[in-house]
């Protein structure tokens, strides 16, 4: 059995993994999900989290619990702060999970990789919020294919608990260095597009999958829904986890 670690992507805390984390302990797996720093619940504001304060708690939460072979999931956004633990503590990671993610090259920031309309908006709504903050409106008929599979008690539940992003972890540039993580067996659960087209990615060095590419060990698998698979198939999501583990 596998100490597993779960990494939330934006907007959520360590609850958005519930019902994955509740299947793979029954399994027999070690499972710890996180709450990374600017997600906690009574947050009220994003000051001095950034990319390096969120992955500088995870190798604390890893290293605190002194965990080793560790299977270290992250979805989406949490992959940042994944890759550069992963960077920081390679030799207790065994495996690193990205769901619906991947890593990117030093000095590439999330930010980068979104259309420059999409990174003025989210811009302007942080700086008129004022906290350093930016929000998702979980709007099924403005986000159709993200939102797949989501029933309207996930999406309820996702409105009432899900917390504005600090927009400083999306503006910073990933900070990864050691040849060691690139040893480390990576595998990507691809949700939103078909394994193949994935491959295909890889091969082409788009800026999500260079790092993914670079890997000495990589695996594609294939979970066919929407980008937030722990409510939508979170039985198959945890089955994945666990065959990835063992």
């Amino acid at each position: 059995m596998a100490n597993i670690v779960l990494v939330p992507g934006y907007w959520l805390g360590a609850w958005a993994w519930d019902r994955v984390a509740e299947p793979l302990r029954a399994a027999g797996h070690e499972v710890v999900a996180v709450t990374l720093p600017g997600l906690e619940p009574d947050r009220t504001d994003g000051a001095g989290v950034d990319l390096a304060a969120q992955s500088r708690a995870l190798v604390d939460e890893i290293t605190t619990r002194d965990l080793t072979d560790v299977v270290l999931a992250a979805h989406s956004g949490g992959a940042f702060a994944a890759y550069e633990a992963l960077d920081r503590i390679p030799e207790r990671i065994a495996r690193i999970v990205y769901v619906d993610a991947g890593p990117v090259a030093a000095g590439i920031s999330f930010a980068d990789l979104q259309e420059p309309e999409e990174r003025a908006r989210i811009e302007a709504e942080v700086a008129a919020r004022g906290d350093g903050r930016y929000v998702y409106p979980w709007d099924p008929a403005a986000d159709p294919v993200m939102l797949d599979g989501l029933s309207d008690t996930d999406l309820a539940e996702l409105r009432a608990r899900a917390m504005p992003q600090p927009y400083a972890v999306a503006a910073s540039p990933q900070q990864v260095a050691d040849p060691a993580r690139l040893r480390v067996p990576a595998h990507l659960i691809t949700c939103l597009f078909p394994a193949e087209q994935v491959e295909a990615m890889t091969a082409a060095g788009h800026p999500f999958m260079a790092e993914f590419a670079a890997a000495e060990q990589r695996t594609v698998h294939s979970l066919p829904t929407g980008h937030w698979p722990m409510f939508s198939r979170p039985k198959d999501l945890a089955e994945l986890l666990s065959d990835i583990a063992g």
